[in-house]
């Protein structure tokens, strides 16, 4: 299917030639694989341009035939800059953020460690007809805020700032369109002395009269004294009005985004150093932030015939699937009590038969969080074959707070992607991978009673995980959490190290997948000058 490799194609309007290379095209659309920022679109742009002299197009319609035509954002190629410089702002880490939902339904993200004296934050975040909505919850010893706030050092205590970039993240130096919000942690009083907003000028931040709201809680013994805690957190209602918008931008918009979370452990204020997100932002460089996006994007499988189904399990046919939950797990972190501080976030689980995955808005509770990891090897697709739907499915058997009052709790899983390996006998909360990004979510309902094996199917979408994984040649990578917000929200499930009896409820990954369809699009390129060689 398609046309051969170099084949001309003439416009409908006009007779000069535009030249495409459907082979090179086609493999130049793997997202995520492109090396210095050379996006599809302008792959697509700069190989018809290296074929021809001269051409000058005047709003000529093109039809276009190629490879995997669904893989390509038709926006971004009617909008590339053709032959300029490699883009600076690609977003590494990602949070789609769904619309309209509770705080329980909002996607999540996280970044930190937990010992003594570093901390670690879950953030929240979703987003509404008026507001953006964060949450952070830190995991943190000891809290201190300042008694006489000042908005000059709200970051000397402990405090987080969100950063914003309404444009794409390829500017050098914040700009109109970057933003910063400081917000400290506070027990009792007023909290507008705590909390200051920022703009961009082209080059630094300045003061900035932007109306958002923030509120803060804690757990523990209490703020400003040597006794531990166990955290505190801080929201954000950050009004689209106040950014200039009347309202959310346009589902698919992605936004530059950057959290830095402020901390302090003493009355002195013993230095300790900040913890991002992502790991490589500067907060002068909008380049190095990630991205927010707005809504969740669903899988578009590119037009091909299916040819098979393959179904992915540990110890099916050979398969070596590994997989791991890192923190509370089943038991709160019961190896690391009663001071958790020190030894729970190095807690290892390998080999455990069961996993347990766990959240909850009450940050008192962080020694029972627990997130789960797991890779599937894709060495049985076929190369150079298209993703039609990719389905995750675990056996769910039992959950927290069985026999309590209030009891069990329906929960939101989300599964994200992840962009590094990681080893079972060596991953811990505090060295696993963080998320590329979010890619969908299912509710799970509590169970009442054991229901034999291999336990109740639950099923999650991963074909966009796993199509660029695939076009990548990598394995697919995935990680688990939740944003619940009630108490007993754990839910319990086989791992891959069950028993032979219990096989079949072992994690298990089913493709689909085809040949990929040479399709044609037409599409309007605007006034355009080229001069060859």
């Amino acid at each position: 299917a398609g046309m051969p490799s170099g084949e001309s194609v003439r416009s409908a309007r006009d007779e000069r030639m535009f030249v495409v290379h459907p082979r090179r095209t086609a493999g130049a659309l793997a997202t995520g694989c492109q090396a210095g920022g050379h996006t599809p679109e302008r792959e697509l742009m700069r190989m018809g341009s290296r074929s021809f002299w001269r051409v000058s197009l005047s709003r000529v319609l093109i039809n276009v035939w190629f490879l995997g035509a669904a893989d390509l954002d038709l926006h971004h190629l009617i909008h590339a800059q053709d032959d300029g410089p490699a883009v600076q702002g690609a977003v590494v880490r990602r949070v789609n953020a769904p619309y309209g939902v509770s705080p329980e339904e909002a996607a999540i993200f996280w970044f930190g460690r937990v010992d003594p004296t570093e901390n670690y934050a879950d953030v929240r975040v979703s987003y509404d007809e008026t507001h953006i909505f964060l949450h952070i919850a830190t995991f943190d010893r000891r809290l201190w805020y300042d008694g006489s706030p000042s908005a000059n050092d709200l970051t000397n205590w402990d405090a987080m700032t969100v950063y914003l970039n309404k444009a794409d993240n390829a500017s050098n130096g914040p700009d109109a369109n970057a933003y910063r919000f400081e917000g400290q942690l506070v027990w009792w009083e007023g909290r507008d002395s705590y909390q200051a907003a920022y703009r961009g000028d082209g080059t630094t931040w300045v003061t900035a009269a932007i109306d958002f709201e923030t509120r803060s809680g804690w757990r523990g013994d209490q703020p400003n004294n040597d006794v531990d805690d166990r955290g505190w957190w801080l929201q954000y209602l950050i009004p689209f009005e106040s950014l200039g918008l009347d309202g959310p931008p346009p589902h698919g918009t992605v936004w530059g985004l950057a959290v830095a979370l402020h901390d302090r452990d003493d009355s002195a204020g013993t230095p300790i150093g900040d913890q991002v997100w992502p790991e490589t932002m500067d907060t002068e460089q909008p380049a190095t932030w990630g991205g927010l996006a707005f809504g969740v994007p669903a899988y578009a499988a590119p037009p091909a015939f299916p040819e098979g189904t393959t179904t992915i399990r540990h110890g099916l046919e050979g398969a070596t699937v590994t997989d791991a939950d890192v923190g509370g797990s089943s038991l709160c972190g019961y190896a690391a009590a009663p001071d958790f501080f020190p030894t729970w976030g190095s807690l290892n689980y390998a080999g455990k038969d069961f996993l347990n995955i766990q959240n909850q808005g009450d940050v008192a509770d962080w020694p029972c969080f627990s997130r789960y990891y797991v890779t599937f090897p894709l060495d049985r697709i076929p190369a150079n074959t298209a993703i039609v739907s990719a389905t995750l499915t675990l056996y769910l058997w039992g959950g927290a707070g069985e026999g309590l009052d209030p009891g069990p709790q329906p929960s939101l899983i989300q599964v994200l992607s992840v962009d590094r390996d990681w080893d079972e006998a060596t991953i811990t909360w505090n060295n696993a991978p963080q998320a590329k990004e979010n890619i969908s979510a299912t509710w799970v309902e509590p169970v009442d009673a054991y229901p034999g094996r291999p336990g109740i199917p639950y099923h999650w979408d991963v074909s966009r995980a796993v199509a660029e994984a695939h076009a990548c040649g990598s394995p697919l990578r995935l990680a688990m959490y939740e944003s619940d917000w009630a108490y007993h929200s754990g839910k319990y499930f086989d791992t891959c190290d069950v028993d032979e009896w219990g096989t079949e409820g072992r994690p298990t990954l089913r493709i689909t997948w085809g040949t990929r369809v040479a399709t044609p699009y037409s599409i309007y390129l605007p006034n355009t000058t080229r001069t060859g060689e």
